[in-house]
């Protein structure tokens, strides 16, 4: 009963049931490629609502489209592939890849999206964390940085022309110095700075609709007629059918200069009209 009442409460008046977030994914630590044998932990972290807890929320784990049988808030991973998870009633949330190397040294790059202006670090790591000696980074192709022995690579502030392939090189003592060794390339893409988007998104959403209604944008006058023919842009919330002519008709008739509304609705509901 305390179950049936906690779902009912849930439920908007409209019927529809609630969404909820989508849970984050994170990972720990936070490197996208291990060597083989390693394990990292991964975390599921979604909107628990209160009314909910008198049934403790399970966690569904995804790696691939493989259903996973742990239903806790982390789990344990070595295994390569794409993971998902998804709290009761949530969308699925977003992926992580997860590789793992048989390399002697790999580059380890995070797992979570980088935006300019924000610091990019990556380190070089030797099998089982050996010291790599004369340890070099390269973006696409090119050196960008020289170390006598293992340390992560920086850049303070990313930016856009900081995207692309890293790799780093090195040798190592098994016991003895070995030949230069190199990663793998990884691929790293840096991403336009949260207010950039965000601004960019408001100025798409007000050329698409303007925030108010009636902006007029063009106004000629009829030739040999008193009256002045406007084009006006704008939403409407709720097209009211014009006293001379059915909306109908006018749907089909473009612009005209002759009397009555023809409105002719866009995608979004809103359009161009003329009176």
């Amino acid at each position: 009963m305390w179950e049936l009442t906690a779902l009912l409460l849930l439920v908007p008046s409209s019927g529809q049931a609630a969404t909820l977030e989508k849970p984050i994914l994170s990972l720990h630590p936070p490197w996208t490629t291990i060597f083989k044998g390693e394990r990292v932990t991964l975390r599921c972290d979604g909107y628990h609502p209160l009314l909910l807890e008198l049934r403790p929320i399970s966690t569904l784990w995804y790696l691939g489209h493989l259903l996973l049988p742990s239903h806790k808030k982390s789990i344990e991973v070595q295994t390569p592939g794409v993971y998902r998870c998804q709290t009761r009633g949530a969308p699925v949330s977003d992926p992580i890849h997860l590789s793992v190397s048989n390399d002697w040294l790999i580059l380890q790059v995070p797992y979570a999206a980088v935006f300019e202006g924000e610091p990019l670090v990556m380190r070089c790591r030797g099998w089982y964390d050996k010291v790599v000696y004369k340890l070099h980074y390269y973006h696409d192709g090119q050196p960008v940085r020289y170390f006598h022995s293992s340390a992560n690579y920086t850049v303070p502030q990313a930016r856009a022309s900081d995207s692309g392939r890293y790799q780093c090189s090195g040798t190592m003592r098994i016991p003895v110095e070995s030949a230069p060794m190199f990663s793998a390339k990884v691929a790293v893409t840096v991403q336009e700075a949260r207010h950039a988007a965000a601004v960019r998104l408001l100025q798409v959403q007000s050329r698409r609709a303007p925030l108010r209604l009636g902006r007029r944008v063009h106004r000629p006058r009829a030739r040999g007629r008193g009256a002045g023919i406007a084009l006006v842009r704008g939403c409407y919330l709720q097209p009211q059918r014009p006293e001379t002519q059915p909306l109908a008709a006018a749907s089909g008739a473009g612009f005209s200069p002759g009397r009555g509304v023809h409105h002719r609705p866009g995608p979004t509901g809103c359009g161009f009209g003329a009176r």
